[in-house]
């Protein structure tokens, strides 16, 4: 292995970076201020204007997204293959309001009522001080893509919807994204987001009650076959294994499924997820309410034998994926790891990444993490130390030879 790579950065101007982008709102469809910050932030340390740009991505996702990914190329000092460093701009929308300060060797929120917004503007960070640290100290590296993905948060959007082309053919990639610099994490899980929409029709419910074809009624049928099937929750049929849930049970506005008492409810739409680290399985679970939600509407009639309607809708969220111990990604930060001095584990999560999209786009790509803790709710806080860590690691990835 060559000798460790310079590991030195600075921290203060790290720190006070970190906390400039957790102070700039800019949640999931929403990165518009955040991009303009970044692409500020990347002037300033030295990146050229010309090196910095948004694609289109916004304009194939399917929701209103202020912006595309934002994309940097920085030009190598070597002829070592290109490779890509990434995180994800966009916050839950529970970060809005929030108030980051530091607290010793922490940064907190002042906001009691939001998130803070490590997750992601630590990966944000990390990647601009990347830059900063490979202007200032001079130091030799490959040809780099930087790729900061909007509307991660919302469905790994950004990086789903970014021409692979546009990223520059890089040889493997690095994400950030997570707690800790020294959990690699090398495999993902595969999702599916369904909704269901059920039709029936009004009655008055104390007068002609058989008139009317309740949607709950419909939803309640499915959902109690479902789970008496083993499909909901913890999945396990045949040696496979996966999760589902449902998310909302409502109107399509968000409010409740039927508006009175004494009203056969015409109307119900749900949402919900299925998940697994089989790409198959996951869509025999999708497939397993579908079949669910037809038989139950089939069972709920009106007085003249009329049944209730459904329409069921499915999208790929992103697919899972499992690098080999031995793929040069995994083999580089690992041995780079060790060589900062920490204790690498490599591990596989049942969260989805931005990092799926891109194994899928051909690119190998690993993720860790740069301190964020507590993430999507009110008590998130950014160790510094992990911060520091996740920081410095990026420095040696870039540049070991």
């Amino acid at each position: 292995m060559p000798p460790a790579p310079p590991l030195t950065i600075d921290t203060p101007a790290a720190i006070d970076r970190l906390l400039r982008f957790l102070s700039v709102e800019g949640i999931t469809g929403e990165e518009a201020a955040i991009g303009k910050e970044i692409a500020t932030a990347l002037k300033e340390v030295g990146v050229p204007a010309a090196a910095i740009r948004y694609d289109d991505a916004n304009t194939r996702i399917p929701a209103p997204t202020q912006t595309g990914n934002l994309i940097v190329d920085l030009p190598g000092t070597t002829d070592a293959p290109r490779i890509l460093f990434m995180t994800h701009m966009d916050t839950v929308p529970l970060c809005a309001g929030a108030k980051p300060k530091r607290a010793e060797n922490r940064i907190v929120n002042e906001n009691p009522k939001a998130a803070l917004g490590g997750d992601n503007r630590t990966g944000c960070a990390a990647l601009v001080t990347l830059a900063a640290e490979l202007i200032r100290q001079n130091l030799p590296h490959p040809p780099i893509t930087m790729f900061f993905t909007v509307r991660e948060e919302s469905g790994l959007f950004g990086a789903k919807h970014v021409q692979p082309a546009e990223l520059g053919g890089p040889k493997f990639g690095f994400n950030i994204d997570g707690r800790s610099a020294s959990e690699i994490t090398i495999g993902a899980i595969g999702a599916d987001r369904w909704e269901v929409e059920i039709f029936g029709k009004a009655s008055h419910a104390g007068v002609h009650p058989e008139k009317g074809i309740s949607a709950s009624m419909v939803a309640s049928l499915a959902l109690a076959d479902v789970f008496a099937n083993g499909w909901f929750g913890k999945v396990e049929k045949n040696g496979k294994q996966g999760t589902s849930n449902v998310g909302s049970f409502g109107d399509a506005a968000g409010k409740s499924a039927g508006n009175a008492t004494n009203v056969v409810t015409d109307y119900v739409l749900i949402r919900g997820e299925s998940r697994s680290h089989d790409a198959k399985f996951v869509r025999d679970i999708t497939a397993a309410y579908k079949l669910a939600f037809e038989a139950a509407a089939k069972k709920v009639k009106d007085h003249k034998d009329k049944p209730a309607k459904v329409k069921f809708t499915s999208r790929l969220d992103y697919v899972p994926f499992r690098l080999p111990d031995d793929a040069a990604v995994v083999k580089r930060a690992v041995a780079v790891a060790k060589s900062m001095k920490l204790k690498p584990s490599t591990k596989v999560t049942n969260g989805g990444l931005d990092a799926n999209w891109m194994v899928k786009h051909g690119i190998p790509t690993i993720t860790f993490g740069a301190g964020q803790n507590e993430i999507h709710t009110v008590n998130e806080f950014v160790d510094l130390k992990d911060y520091e860590a996740g920081c410095r690691l990026a420095l040696a990835l870039a540049t070991m030879e």
